[in-house]
């Protein structure tokens, strides 16, 4: 879908024949864009090697990281003492919804070189299940921050700026979870 277009150079007259164009991609004015379905050489290597990168959610233990790693943070967050309860919660809960943004809607590919870049235009969460969507693994993903948002919500005594805070938070990274989110892509350059 991406084309491409001869620009002319500025100041043409000093350069050789052979550098007189530079050749930029086009890119859509729109922020929001739809990514094409796979291809059939695509979806054939998917089907050759299993997806070490997605298939990791099914394993012993894979879910209950999720949750190790916010008591951790909120571990982290208790150590600065000059941070109220409701801040340590709303930070708690900040850090992790962008750190699971980042892992599993912003990072495209797989991080091993085993897949012949069949994954490279998916990102984690759409590799996940081979893209099938409501499975328990994704319920769960989803779950979660919204379980982390209801209780950063009540530690922080529904403080107004906070429940907005947490609120957006918990909205940006449920949203890319959903069906209706499935394969698209926000860019903002």
């Amino acid at each position: 879908m991406s084309k491409e277009t001869e620009f002319p150079s500025t100041g043409s007259a000093n350069l050789s024949p052979s550098q007189s164009h530079i050749t930029r991609k086009r890119r859509s004015s729109s922020l929001i864009q739809h990514l094409e379905p796979d291809t059939q050489d695509t979806k054939i290597d998917q089907q050759l090697n299993p997806n070490l990168n997605a298939d990791w959610v099914h394993y012993k233990g894979a879910w209950i990281v999720h949750i190790v790693i916010i008591v951790l943070l909120k571990i982290f967050f208790n150590f600065i003492t000059i941070l109220d309860n409701n801040w340590k919660w709303t930070l708690t809960n900040l850090t992790y919804n962008i750190g699971s943004y980042i892992m599993f809607h912003q990072v495209k590919g797989t991080p091993f070189e085993f897949n012949s870049g069949a994954y490279d235009n998916l990102t984690m969460w759409e590799q996940i299940d081979n893209g099938d969507q409501y499975t328990p693994t994704k319920k769960f993903l989803m779950l979660v921050p919204i379980g982390l948002f209801l209780v950063s919500t009540h530690y922080s005594y529904y403080n107004l700026n906070l429940f907005i805070l947490n609120g957006v938070s918990c909205l940006c990274v449920v949203v890319p979870k959903l069906a209706i989110s499935h394969r698209l892509r926000v860019t903002l350059y």
